[in-house]
């Protein structure tokens, strides 16, 4: 049978336009992506003594309810279901924590030059199969290297999914026509938020009772494998190399896609013209504001709530969980606004990227800083982290998408640019987050 019959069939049997298929298994690879990225943020509560907790001062954290225990042990590490606990102080956690970033940064270049040489399904399906394996490897390191260990294997997570985001942005602006781009990017880099919805809670699932922290790490490299199969089968680099897209929406993107590279070679990538580029020093001004208040609050968020407003683990996967669904909706809400308005005319692409950056800034700091300010109580301290993640999810339709406004043939290195520099905050706070709070409690987590 012909390559031209089997297109027949296939275009016969799979009638949803491709640049959907490939938005769901973006979705997907971001959720995938992001919960082996939290999963230390959970695990970690349950891998260190909790002796570490026990030295605080009376009455610097909320009252215990959990009536939970630990006895006193000055070995390195006690037996516990099968696995070693760790005598980290908070500064290690901090260099654990952010360790993965360390990889995640270096990579983000290089691989959006690659993606957009050779295209971007394959650094990004790479990238994922790389963190899966190192995520399914982590409790074997660790219990033969401990925290060196640990902290080298999630470096190497970390240069695994460096290129996922350049390697999107470029499949977004290959594959997506400008006015849907606020949809799909909301759609693609919402499942960030669904990593950050489902990575605590299954993790708070298998964790609750004492369960092995090592099952957090099976099962969500496991997911991240079989994602990897999936995306080798069903998606391609851009709409002219694939092998069963229709004729209809092939021509449709052709014609609609403001990114000339699919029809020719491109030229050299201008560094010198992107370093003075002025939009995009604001874009990485933009990414590190969010990352350094957004990475804080996801990395420490479980510890938080773990720590001081003493939350069990079960109830910290799901608490933990909330501020993350009210980001994704609310993500939604604001990426079918503003293009509805840009289909509309009533604002221009520029304006609109300008509009929801204001939001997405502004308001979520005062809300985490009250949050932050109330005390023991738990219903408003998680409510307050809930607004303010309502309006950060503003962001997806702004900063995130905007690299391929501003240079859609470059989107790689242009987004590799911002979101790899934004992406040291990720470095710094979990390690000051460890300086400034030795002895985690109700005092002393506001001063961060």
């Amino acid at each position: 049978m012909t390559l031209k019959a089997w297109r027949s069939i296939l275009n016969r049997v799979i009638f949803i336009p491709q640049r959907y298929v490939l938005g769901i298994m973006g979705l997907f690879a971001l959720a995938n992506s992001l919960t082996m990225r939290v999963c230390l943020n959970m695990t970690i509560t349950q891998m260190v003594l909790h002796t570490q907790l026990s030295q605080h001062i009376v009455g610097e954290t909320c009252p215990d309810n959990n009536n939970v225990t630990a006895a006193g042990s000055s070995n390195s590490s006690v037996t516990f279901k099968g696995r070693d606990r760790y005598d980290w102080d908070e500064t290690t956690q901090g260099l654990l924590l952010s360790a993965f970033y360390y990889g995640y940064v270096i990579t983000h270049l290089p691989g959006g030059l690659v993606a957009e040489k050779f295209g971007g399904k394959w650094i990004l399906g790479l990238g994922i199969l790389c963190s899966s394996v190192a995520t399914a490897l982590t409790p074997w390191v660790v219990s033969l290297w401990g925290a060196i260990g640990l902290f080298c294997i999630r470096v190497i997570q970390g240069f695994g999914e460096g290129p996922v985001i350049p390697a999107f942005v470029l499949l977004l602006a290959r594959w997506i026509p400008p006015p849907e781009r606020s949809r799909f990017g909301a759609m693609i880099f919402g499942g960030a938020q669904i990593g950050n919805i489902f990575g605590p809670y299954i993790s708070g699932l298998i964790l609750a009772d004492g369960g092995d922290w090592a099952n957090v790490y099976y099962v969500f490299g496991g997911l991240g494998m079989i994602w990897f199969i999936f995306w080798v089968l069903l998606c391609y680099s851009n709409p002219n190399s694939h092998p069963f897209i229709s004729d209809e929406e092939r021509n449709y993107l052709n014609k609609n896609v403001a990114a000339s590279g699919l029809h020719k070679k491109l030229d050299p990538v201008p560094f010198r013209a992107l370093i003075r580029s002025a939009p995009l020093w604001v874009l990485i001004m933009a990414a590190i504001s969010h990352d350094w208040g957004y990475l804080t609050m996801n990395k420490d968020l479980p510890k938080y709530f773990s720590a001081v407003l003493k939350i069990n683990i079960m109830d910290n996967g799901l608490m933990s969980t909330l501020p993350h669904i009210a980001m994704y909706i609310s993500s939604f809400i604001f990426a079918t606004f503003c293009d509805l308005c840009i289909r509309k005319k009533w604002h221009s692409i520029g304006t609109g990227r300008k509009i929801y950056t204001t939001i997405a800034y502004s308001v979520p700091a005062l809300f985490i800083i009250l949050a932050l300010y109330s005390g023991c109580n738990r219903v408003e301290a998680v409510g307050f982290f809930i607004v303010s993640m309502v309006f950060l999810g503003g962001f997806y339709s702004s900063v995130k998408i905007n690299a391929m406004d501003i240079a859609p043939n470059y989107a790689g290195t242009c987004s590799a640019f911002v979101n790899g520099i934004g992406a040291i905050s990720g470095i710094i706070t979990p390690y000051l987050i460890g300086l400034l709070t030795p002895n985690v409690s109700i005092i002393n987590i506001p001063s961060t």
